[in-house]
């Protein structure tokens, strides 16, 4: 007859540990990755409900704008004129508005 060898309890209890740590991890990760990936996909909803806002907005204030000068390229040159003062100051301050914008990112990749 041969003998077995058993293995002693503690050694089936340290596997059974590191596989159960394993597991953990894994779903640790997925849920970090699902609360990322959820937060990442309601915010572009939102980015894009405000850029269709900002867009229809802006092209109702150069109509109107064209409707009390006279004629729409005045009020549509108005708006762009406008847009061109909004990009140079957020050039100007690029460094004050990147900053916080990357520790906003970094806040939400972290939260959990």
């Amino acid at each position: 007859m041969e003998a077995k060898k058993e293995t002693p309890p503690i050694i089936d209890q340290l596997k059974e540990y590191v596989e159960t740590r394993i597991k953990l991890a894994k779903l640790q990760a997925i849920e970090s990755s699902s609360t990322v990936a959820a937060g990442l996909i309601a915010d572009v909803a939102v980015v894009i409900s405000m850029i269709l806002a900002f867009l229809f907005a802006s092209f109702t204030l150069a109509l109107y704008l064209g409707k009390v000068l006279g004629d729409y390229w005045i009020g549509f040159g108005i708006v762009a004129v406008l847009y061109l003062i909004l990009a140079l100051l957020v050039k100007a301050n690029k460094q004050r508005i990147e900053k916080p914008l990357a520790n906003t990112f970094i806040q939400k990749i972290f939260k959990s």
